[in-house]
């Protein structure tokens, strides 16, 4: 992304594997700002970060480790992005421990728990950030398939990891979830993944306010078009050249530019936020 030459659109390009992979994106995202300075907002915390070895994802990890906690990054297979991630964390002095595996597959959840526990011996955050999401123009050429697999990574996955964590957290503890622009405007070739993401806002509403009087803060953040490894996995040349250039700031943002939105929900910043999404989308308004 160019904005000297007046391009701040990304150059066209396609990765033919779900999940994307960080490494063979050009540009590669920027997943923390040069002089970012922590401030210990996160000091002695320990936190479960779902897709956290690229993009959105891996940009929470190091900004939650200059803030200094200690994090658990769960990724699916893209075991080079894993390890470059625990690379940039232990570069910074901090601490993160990977586990591989689908969080769709409840036996899963419940081992991420374990494992976290064992080498951390207690869990303060959660983010739940992996997804998926497959483009199709007609509805009727979505199938069961997919339909079930889109649930099943984006809602259910998140659904069975938060309540094997549920257990262990205490007053303090926080929950954030990553929903999406399209929950609240609608996607016309994303009709399954925008539904998943609604179905996590409303998640996130509920469950806040089924755990406000434990002293649990659930929350969520609504990315609008971040260039992420998803982006190139997902759609064609000539789309992934036009993204994020129908925001009102002509430009996808920066992994960079979404992840402080997580710190501040994670925070003692934010012990009077519960059950609310953040918008970060570049101008879009939605008053959702």
């Amino acid at each position: 992304m160019d904005e000297k030459n007046g391009k701040i659109t990304p150059p066209a390009q396609k990765q033919n594997r779900q999940p994307g992979l960080e490494h063979n994106m050009k540009p590669a995202p920027e997943y923390i700002r040069d002089g970012y300075k922590g401030s210990d907002k996160l000091k002695g915390k320990t936190a479960i970060i779902t897709g956290g070895d690229s993009g959105i994802g891996r940009a929470i990890s190091l900004h939650y480790v200059k803030e200094g906690a200690k994090v658990v990054i769960v990724y699916l297979d893209e075991d080079k992005d894993a390890e470059r991630t625990k690379e940039l964390i232990e570069n910074e002095g901090g601490s993160c421990h990977l586990i591989a595996g689908d969080v769709g597959d409840q036996s899963f959840c419940k081992q991420v728990v374990k494992e976290t526990l064992d080498v951390f011996n207690k869990i303060d955050i959660l983010v739940n950030n992996a997804g998926e999401q497959h483009p199709l123009d007609d509805f009727l050429d979505i199938s069961s398939e997919q339909l079930e697999k889109t649930f099943q990574t984006n809602f259910f996955g998140m659904f069975y990891l938060t309540q094997a964590v549920m257990p262990y957290l205490r007053k303090g503890s926080t929950i954030i979830n990553t929903s999406s622009v399209t929950a609240y405007g609608g996607s016309d070739d994303l009709i399954d993944y925008a539904s998943t993401k609604g179905a996590i806002t409303a998640f996130t509403r509920s469950l806040s306010e089924n755990m406000v009087s434990e002293g649990i803060r659930i929350n969520g953040v609504a990315p609008g078009p971040i260039w992420t490894p998803l982006i190139p996995a997902s759609f064609s040349k000539d789309k992934v050249g036009q993204f994020g250039g129908n925001t009102p700031m002509k430009r996808p943002g920066q992994p960079s530019e979404v992840a402080p939105a997580y710190v501040y929900l994670a925070s003692d910043d934010s012990t009077y936020v519960s059950g609310q999404v953040l918008h970060v989308n570049g101008g879009i308004v939605l008053n959702g």
